[in-house]
């Protein structure tokens, strides 16, 4: 009779918890992506956009007009 051995690998050995590379593709992802939301955010709120005069901007919407709508 031939012995069968065990599937439970008593011989291996478990590391801690940090580590392990999987646990940091799980947590590293989205841990990036709330980093780069953060820089985001804050290079908007120190540098944010000027209001635009809409008075400026009119000749070019009465060219968009008159062209959309043949001439006339």
């Amino acid at each position: 009779m031939s012995q069968i051995k065990s599937e439970t690998h008593a011989d291996e050995v478990r590391l801690p918890w940090w580590r392990e590379r999987t646990m940091w593709l799980v947590v590293g992802g989205p841990s990036a992506v709330v980093l780069a939301c953060m820089a985001t955010l804050a290079l908007a709120l120190l540098n944010p956009d000027p209001v635009l005069d809409t008075a400026a901007e009119a000749p070019a919407l009465k060219a968009r007009n008159h062209a959309a709508t043949g001439g006339q």
